[in-house]
């Protein structure tokens, strides 16, 4: 039947192999020339995303209370 086994709860195997497949990417050089440039946008991009931001505000029926909050007070 192959090396095919229930680890329990989630796949122990692949998330080692994730874990290690990543801390390799980043540090190496590309993985450090993506993070430099991580969130960065071309053109009218930021201008698109300012836009679609002010309509999903518009749409939203309430607002967020943690935008309105008085984070001086504690709660």
């Amino acid at each position: 039947m192959g090396t095919n086994r229930n680890e329990g709860e989630g796949n122990k195997t692949a998330d080692r192999n994730y874990r290690e497949a990543t801390r390799k990417f980043v540090q190496s050089e590309r993985g450090q020339e993506e993070m430099k440039h991580a969130g960065d946008v071309e053109g009218n991009e930021e201008q698109d995303i300012r836009r679609a931001e002010q309509e999903a505000k518009e749409r939203a029926k309430e607002h967020d209370p943690e935008e309105v909050r008085d984070h001086s007070r504690p709660g």
